[in-house]
């Protein structure tokens, strides 16, 4: 039997480099707070773990107060702000429309798993024109739990009817790697990606500079996890 036999994908920094758009709403919704905006780069290091989190970032980062009911409100402002512009900029990474082409016509399942919210992340993977190559796609607020709890992976597994140690991660964070370890799947993260911590930092089964060099690291670990 092939391995993997399903690719789950995270978005935000995995699939596509949505920063830009990411950026530019928190920005006007800040503008409309009085608050100085950030430059693309500062907004980058915040992006990972949803909304809320990247709320309350930004906020810690001009010391201003985020008290619970304050981020309830900047979250809805901020999402009714997203989705009209939430693929605006953002592009898919140099060679991922090539993998996800590769993988799709040699019947290997494919699936989003995101923090970002489910509807948006659907919008934004239908303007890039790859949401038909997806059998799932599970976001921050489709469970109530989401990464790096490894209920989403499971549930997107699930949908893809496939089991765990059938299963590949590829993400770009800490939450990925921690869900993909709970979860018992193994995990790719790309160098490229949005994260608080060093990707070499992180448990992982490998890692990619570029999308042109997946196929040769998943056959190394397909190759590992067969001769052991």
């Amino acid at each position: 039997m092939t391995w993997p036999r399903a690719i789950l994908f995270d978005l935000d920094g995995t699939l596509a480099h949505t920063a830009p758009d990411i950026a530019d709403t928190l920005n006007i919704l800040l503008d409309q707070e009085g608050i100085e905006p950030f430059e693309i780069d500062a907004v980058t290091q915040m992006i990972g773990g949803g909304v809320s989190l990247l709320l309350e970032r930004a906020l810690a980062a001009r010391n201003l107060p985020r008290d619970k009911d304050r981020i309830a409100d900047l979250f809805d402002r901020y999402v009714e702000l997203y989705v009209p512009r939430a693929a605006q900029k953002t592009r898919l990474f140099p060679g991922v429309r090539e993998v996800l082409d590769h993988h799709h016509q040699n019947d290997v399942k494919l699936g989003v798993c995101t923090n970002k919210p489910e509807g948006v992340s659907r919008s934004i993977l239908e303007e890039l024109d790859v949401l038909h190559l997806f059998g799932a796609v599970v976001g921050g607020d489709t469970l109530p739990v989401k990464k790096p709890d490894p209920a989403p992976l499971l549930a997107a597994l699930e949908q893809l009817g496939c089991a765990p140690d059938h299963g590949l991660m590829i993400g770009d964070s800490a939450a990925d790697a921690d869900a993909a370890k709970a979860a018992g799947v193994c995990v790719i993260l790309v160098t490229f990606g949005y994260t608080r911590t060093p990707v070499n930092e992180l448990e992982n089964h490998g890692l990619i500079d570029h999308f042109s060099e997946m196929h040769s690291v998943v056959s190394q670990l397909s190759e590992r996890r067969t001769s052991s």
